[in-house]
């Protein structure tokens, strides 16, 4: 849904549709998101139209990309040590 948002703003039935779920189910999944601050919704009449709020992503992100680097250096640092070359014959030895 998120994914969805970050193109246009889009009524909760309309967020529902791709996804195969109820209106009710999308409801709940759109009540989850904007308690967790990751869209607003307003409501007219009896439609909800819901706005990505991509700000709370940011520190995710920022948290993901510090374990990416990590794993990254320790699977390096792993492969260094499996890549180990023979001093007999020059050919590497796993």
């Amino acid at each position: 849904m998120l994914r969805d948002l970050a193109d246009r703003d889009q009524s909760v039935g309309d967020l529902a549709r791709p996804h195969d779920m109820s209106l009710a189910a999308a409801s709940k999944h759109v009540k989850v998101l904007e308690r967790a601050g990751l869209l607003s919704r307003q409501v007219r009449g009896r439609t909800h139209t819901c706005r990505l709020r991509a700000e709370p992503l940011r520190g995710a992100g920022e948290w993901l990309a510090h374990y990416q680097r990590f794993w990254i250096e320790r699977l390096d640092a792993l492969d260094a040590m499996i890549e180990v070359e023979d001093p007999n014959d020059g050919r590497t030895q796993r």
